[in-house]
């Protein structure tokens, strides 16, 4: 598996993987999948989108990096992480989350701050502890699942 910086002829792919996440309605905020005619202005909008690549270029996981706030807090950055069901337990998203600390400290960020970790998300919870992060707290019923139903949100940071 290779990490790289996406390109246009990746969008097709990304945005399946995207959606894949969406639609599962249980870790990502957004509620609307992206479309080609969106998924564009979308990643471009980022400072920068990762994509994990198998030996066939197949893309099995990807992240967006992007600045959590503005102004005197824009030096943290904030991530998110799509690893395709068929290849989860590949350990996959740890190089992805590995990969983004080390291009959010590249592009000059100091902190990497996840704002909405699931609760009930036990293996991206346990990755992020696995790396260093800290989790801040817990916001009760933070997070809407698919099912209508709330879910506290965890927000986790590390020192870059």
């Amino acid at each position: 598996m290779n990490i790289r910086k996406y390109c246009n002829d990746d969008l097709l792919q990304m945005l399946t993987l995207w959606n894949e996440i969406v639609e599962e309605g249980v870790a990502f905020p957004q509620e609307e999948v992206l479309t080609p005619q969106t998924a564009s202005a979308f990643f471009d909008s980022q400072s920068y989108c990762g994509v994990a690549v198998d030996e066939n270029e197949n893309i099995v996981g990807l992240y967006i990096l992007h600045p959590n706030n503005v102004g005197r807090c824009g030096h943290i950055c904030n991530a998110s992480y799509a690893v395709s069901s068929s290849n989860r337990g590949e350990h996959i998203g740890e190089q992805l989350v590995k990969n983004s600390m080390l291009k959010g400290k590249e592009l000059g960020f100091k902190i990497l701050q996840f704002n909405a970790v699931v609760e009930t998300n036990r293996p991206a919870r346990h990755l992020y502890e696995k790396l260093g992060f800290i989790q801040l707290g817990t916001i009760p019923k933070g997070f809407r699942m698919k099912d209508g139903t709330y879910q506290n949100i965890c927000p986790y940071y590390i020192e870059l």
